[in-house]
């Protein structure tokens, strides 16, 4: 059926006059400001009442969510396990079991002696069987019970320790993303000591197996305390490591692949520096061996008597590959290994012994290039498809002479691969399977380029049904991002093809603000060049309809947080081009929120964005900010998230965006919010809690999109095929 407005009014929140002063003097009257107070009750009310009429809204489509609901969960193997990954003699995997909401950690001995995933047998190489778990299993942690009595549960930190004894275990109960940490035994399951209520993101061990680093955010959820706690000792006796004062400046911690160092990165979206500390030194003070230095960026590897640093310095645009020695790590004695390729992004490098694994991309794709350590040349691996996404997987040892990678397209189910470096020879170790006798040569997928409104050429990825003719009559649902040179990568979907079947055809736009085309792609898509990634939208939109793709009366747009700021930014531009629209915890009070330093990261955005205190910058953003542009027109149906603990998009962006949109459109179609009260920026937490929203979004686009049939699609649960 067509989607139809609720047959009641939309909540309307009530006007309350706030004067706003921008930096170039500009006085604007915010009549939705209030809505960030989040204390006020007027507040939940209104957003219940958002969720009670987004469900009037749902109403009609309540079997089609059911029937979706179905076919997302009858796809999938509920019961599975992932490959087994080989550290120190033991090998560690994680399970789901049918009805049961979140992943359980797992591990098993090795085969005594065997050191390289490649000298497993097949028994302990492949997945285990999770009808059927070994004797010898061990399980480590079962989110499942750690969710009970939490309506949200995200387990933001699993760090073992080196002799795998211990575990630092950090988890979330709120969505906010403020980790409680606890060191758990892995012997017994149970909680020897509780370190802090207030954690974030990233923790590391030492040699010692007494002692690790964990990172404490500040009031702006921005990590910038390293902490040392030492098992046993005294509460409140934790070691300040480091602090960065800097608001611009996020912290990270890590280990060196070599195991030989401790790495503390200090980063901001446009300096990194980086300090080291020997990991069989626990007490020892950081020594830096990237200085921060305005342009640089720098991340480091280890091997031997040197360091590896992948670094854009000296005009390096698309980064380059240098070494310096340990023991005199001056940026004054860099030595290029792999050279600047103009037109090659080299995204990292991971250095084992033997072996220097360069993930690249160039034109759009991804790339896997093997090459020598000491000498950095080597060769591309190779694979069928001519769209697709490859990367090196999870690889622990630094001996490894059988490296893992990861693999698929839109097309081609996940795959995970061992490749023996000497022979070349790749094995297939599991590829994800599709429940309901999935054809891969039922679907066609290419690559086409739209020509933007300044002559760049952007690509654009494609998926669709092959029986279904290209010839302008098909519906569409375009995704896109384009911020933080974030790839949106060809990858494929097991729910997308509840579209797919349908006849929908599904689009990436590779926007510019991303990084699908290099470094230069990203410096054209940010800061006062954030107005090419709107034109790219509506230009890839404008390029499918012209060349038959979608039917230009039935065109959705899909994105999500900065790619939320994109649809919005895009439907001020060209309204009547879409008939649907999904945000989801949209970031579209671009002006207000970054000019606030008291909300979560607007400072360390400053670079992504700009600061409005300066008034050049505000006059950027105010050409293209989705809130101040909403304008009279014939917006399109509007589905909109947010969540209520968010710290990345406040809740309060998308509930005042969706305020101004009811006011100012022409058309008459549906514009609905849907706050999750108990979760933050990702959704709900369980896996069947995201499939049924997913479901929701899914139903909302075929109805806007007056799909039809809308009944079920024959789904034969019996036929399970890996593609």
């Amino acid at each position: 059926m067509p989607l139809q407005p609720p047959d009641v009014a939309a909540p309307v929140p009530p006007r309350r006059a706030h004067a706003l002063t921008r930096s170039d003097g500009t006085v604007v009257d915010d009549p939705w400001y209030w809505l960030r107070e989040r204390e006020d009750p007027a507040v939940r009310t209104h957003l219940e009442a958002e969720n009670a009429h987004t469900e009037r809204l749902f109403a009609p489509l309540e079997s089609l969510v059911d029937t979706l609901f179905t076919g997302i969960k009858g796809r999938i193997i509920e019961t599975d396990a992932s490959v087994p990954v080989l550290d120190d003699g033991w090998l560690y995997y994680r399970r789901t079991v049918e009805g049961q909401q979140y992943a359980i950690q797992c591990r098993r001995p090795a085969p005594a002696g065997v050191t390289d995933p490649g000298d497993l047998p097949d028994s302990h190489r492949l997945p285990v069987d999770p009808n059927d778990p070994p004797a010898d299993e061990v399980v480590l942690l079962d989110s499942n019970v750690e969710a009970e009595g939490h309506p949200y549960f995200s387990l933001g930190v699993f760090a073992i320790s080196r002799d795998h004894r211990l575990a630092v275990v950090g988890v979330d109960t709120d969505g906010g993303e403020v980790l409680r940490l606890s060191v758990r035994d892995l012997t017994t399951g149970e909680t020897i000591e509780e370190v802090s209520d207030r954690a974030t993101y990233g923790c590391v061990w030492f040699d010692d197996n007494e002692t690790f680093l964990y990172l404490v955010p500040d009031e702006a959820w921005r990590p910038f305390q390293v902490w040392r706690h030492r098992i046993g000792s005294p509460a409140g006796s934790d070691e300040l490591v480091m602090e960065e004062p800097d608001e611009r400046f996020w912290m990270g911690l890590g280990r060196t692949r070599s195991e030989t160092y401790v790495e503390i990165a200090l980063g901001t979206k446009v300096v990194d520096e980086v300090h080291l500390i020997p990991a069989g030194e626990p007490t020892a003070l950081p020594r830096c061996v990237v200085p921060r230095s305005l342009g640089v960026e720098a991340s480091v590897e280890h091997r031997g008597e040197l360091l590896y640093v992948v670094t854009n310095r000296d005009g390096a645009t698309d980064f380059k590959l240098c070494t310096m020695p340990v023991d005199d790590p001056d940026p004054a004695r860099w030595t290029d290994l792999v050279p600047h390729r103009p037109g090659v992004r080299l995204e990292g490098a991971d250095v084992f012994r033997d072996h220097l694994v360069l993930s690249e991309r160039t034109g759009g794709r991804t790339q896997v290039r093997l090459c020598d350590p000491d000498t950095g040349e080597g060769a591309l691996l190779t694979f069928d498809e001519d769209v697709y996404t490859a990367g090196l997987g999870t690889v622990t040892s630094f001996d490894a002479r059988t490296l893992r990678l990861g693999y698929g397209s839109l097309t081609t189910p996940s795959q995970v691969l061992d490749l023996d470096t000497a022979s070349g020879e790749r094995r297939l170790l599991k590829q994800q399977e599709v429940r309901g006798g999935y054809d891969r040569d039922r679907f066609a997928t290419f690559r086409t380029w739209a020509r933007s409104h300044d002559g760049a050429e952007v690509p654009v990825s494609v998926v669709h049904r092959a029986d279904v003719a290209l010839d302008g009559t098909a519906p569409c649902l375009v995704y896109a991002y384009g911020a933080y040179e974030a790839s949106m990568d060809p990858v494929f979907s097991s729910a997308r093809l509840e579209l797919l079947e349908r006849g929908v055809v599904f689009a990436i736009a590779h926007v510019r603000g991303g990084g699908e085309m290099g470094r230069t792609w990203y410096e054209q898509g940010r800061m006062q060049h954030k107005a090419n990634t709107f034109h790219d939208l509506v230009a890839c939109v404008e390029h499918l309809v012209a060349t038959g793709a979608a039917d230009p009366a039935r065109v959705a747009v899909r994105g999500g947080s900065a790619g939320g700021l994109t649809v919005g930014a895009s439907l001020n531009l060209r309204p009547e081009l879409f008939a649907a629209a999904v945000a989801e915890v949209p970031f579209v009070d671009v002006i207000t929120t970054m000019s606030d330093p008291t909300i979560p990261l607007t400072i360390t955005e400053y670079d992504e964005w700009g600061d409005p205190g300066d008034p050049d910058v505000q006059r950027v953003m105010a050409t293209y900010s989705p809130y101040d542009n909403v304008r009279p027109g014939p917006y399109p149906a509007l589905y909109v998230t947010a969540g209520l603990n968010d710290p990345r998009v406040q809740y309060w962006e998308p509930a005042k965006w969706v305020a101004r949109l009811r006011e100012a459109t022409t058309s008459g179609r549906p514009i609905v919010l849907e706050t999750e009260l108990e979760a933050g920026h990702g959704g709900r937490s369980g896996r069947y809690d995201a499939m049924r929203d997913e479901a929701k979004v899914l139903a909302f686009v075929l109805a806007a999109l007056d799909v039809v049939p809308l009944d079920v699609v024959p789904l034969d649960v019996t036929d399970v095929t890996a593609g």
